[in-house]
């Protein structure tokens, strides 16, 4: 929105050609308390047997403390999101109405007039029908969304939650994780190609330059690069990439540092194409090869492979199988072997815009990815089945910048995708994209890269110094070692 007025604020706001600047860096509501929630389940039905006109006991009390309490909560979640103090107004909306930003075409949305903002969840699902608008690019009016959209918890979102995705959470079976994936990845290597580009990569490149806005084929080799320099990748090591995508990296792996690599995916085209990638780049079969089967079918003994990466795949896994799941790659590496584990995942002091967020990701982009979580989570899992971390990267601006590039590619190719697949999926995913680029950026949403290994006593840890690439950082400036004066002691 070239037009925009600037907002009045007292927060630094950027210009690196890196990324996509945000020009309204504004925080949300995050004013949700569980002591406040317990004390309303606990209290509420205490009330009620106080205002009934006969004597009860505690036996009624739990009684109907089971009964309230879900309404309750429910009612509680509501007011907050609604109502909620923002974290800090040091941003000042401009008060643009809605209609500057936005236009709403069913007569169900006029309720939601110049001044009174739409839900979020509201107008996403109106967008996606073609019921609403966007007065502009997707991304710029989305940098606005505060001054025209509400974030608070709808009756949708909660018949989502306790319909879809608490049993999702629940039940996480195999044959779930088949139908997921292949539904997701399976549904044309072209649809994702006009926005992934040539290295068909769905997982978060790397900025080398933050005054360069470099192309997404550079953020990915950067990225490639880096993985492969964190595993100390050597030439006839085992490697096994699982969740291996279009089967880049492998075939990266293969082509610059001679590794012998197996990348393990669930979907059928992906098999296909990354096959097809590695011997194009000169990667025979004895040395590369895509397999077509969930993790839990890797047909090999424990300890087989001595570098493993699994980039991004975690978050499908679920929260009830985290745990074996890292239990599965612990025993499939070698004791002396290397971990390059990369998760998406939310912010642990969220605001109610995360969880709206969240919740259109798991409905519209990725069902039953419910382990996108905090990294102090993944962590704590990665330790109870004896791995020791080595380092953490944190990497969700250098998401940002990826997902900013992937959405050009997007609306550059909407033509293509509108021709073949519907409006209805160019929305939905132009509505992703956009606001991806947003919560990679703010905090919302990151991606952590971590690298570990087996926490032995006999693994050789004094070797794996040169590859800890946190502890190289560039030196910015001419450094003098401070001066001893030895004379204080004599």
């Amino acid at each position: 929105m070239a037009d925009q007025e600037k907002p009045v604020q007292t927060v630094r706001t950027t210009n690196y050609p890196a990324i996509a600047n945000a020009p309204l860096p504004a925080e949300g509501s995050a004013a949700f308390s569980n002591y406040q929630l317990a004390a309303a389940v606990l209290i509420g039905p205490w009330i009620i047997t106080k205002l009934l006109p006969f004597r009860t006991g505690w036996t009624f009390y739990f009684f109907l403390t089971a009964l309230t309490g879900v309404p309750i909560a429910v009612a509680y979640w509501t007011f907050k999101s609604k109502y909620g103090a923002r974290v800090n107004e040091k941003i000042t909306f401009p008060g643009k109405p809605i209609s500057t930003y936005i236009e709403l075409k069913d007569a169900k949305l006029k309720r939601y007039n110049e001044t009174n903002k739409i839900p979020m969840q509201v107008f996403h699902d109106a967008y996606f029908d073609g019921k609403a608008e966007f007065k502009g690019d997707v991304l710029d009016i989305m940098e606005y969304r505060h001054d025209w959209a509400s974030f608070e918890f709808t009756p949708e979102l909660f018949r989502y939650v306790f319909m879809n995705l608490i049993p999702e959470v629940i039940v996480h079976s195999q044959s779930q994780d088949e139908e997921q994936v292949r539904d997701h990845y399976d549904r044309g290597d072209d649809f994702y190609s006009w926005f992934l580009g040539p290295r068909m990569i769905y997982t978060s490149g790397v900025i080398s330059d933050i005054n360069r806005m470099e192309t997404l084929e550079e953020l990915q080799d950067n990225k490639l690069t880096m993985v492969c320099e964190k595993l100390n990748l050597q030439k006839d090591d085992k490697m096994l990439d699982i969740g291996c995508g279009w089967g880049t990296l492998a075939a990266f792996a293969g082509k610059n540092y001679g590794a012998d690599v197996t990348g393990v995916t669930l979907g059928k085209n992906q098999t296909v194409f990354g096959n097809r990638r590695l011997r194009e780049n000169g990667v025979p079969e004895e040395q590369g090869r895509i397999l077509c089967m969930d993790y839990r079918d890797i047909p090999h003994s424990k300890g087989y492979f001595n570098k493993i990466s699994c980039l991004e795949m975690a978050e499908h896994v679920g929260i009830r199988r985290y745990g074996a799941f890292l239990r599965e790659v612990y025993d499939l590496l070698d004791d002396d072997g290397i971990l390059v584990f990369q998760v998406a995942g939310i912010r642990t002091n969220w605001q109610f815009e995360d969880l709206n967020w969240g919740l259109f990701m798991n409905k519209y982009v990725f069902p039953g990815a419910d382990a996108s979580l905090p990294l102090g989570w993944v962590i704590s899992q990665l330790e109870a089945v004896n791995f020791e971390i080595k380092s953490v990267d944190v990497l969700g601006v250098h998401y940002s910048a990826t997902l900013h590039r992937w959405y050009l590619n997007w609306v550059s190719n909407k033509d293509k995708v509108v021709a073949k697949y519907g409006e209805r999926w160019y929305r939905i995913w132009v509505y992703f994209l956009a606001y991806s680029v947003i919560a990679s950026r703010q905090g919302t949403a990151s991606v952590f890269q971590i690298t570990a290994h087996k926490n032995l006593n006999a693994f050789h840890r004094v070797e794996g110094i040169p590859s800890h690439t946190s502890i190289h950082a560039p030196v910015s400036r001419k450094i003098s070692p401070v001066i001893s004066h030895t004379e204080m002691w004599e």
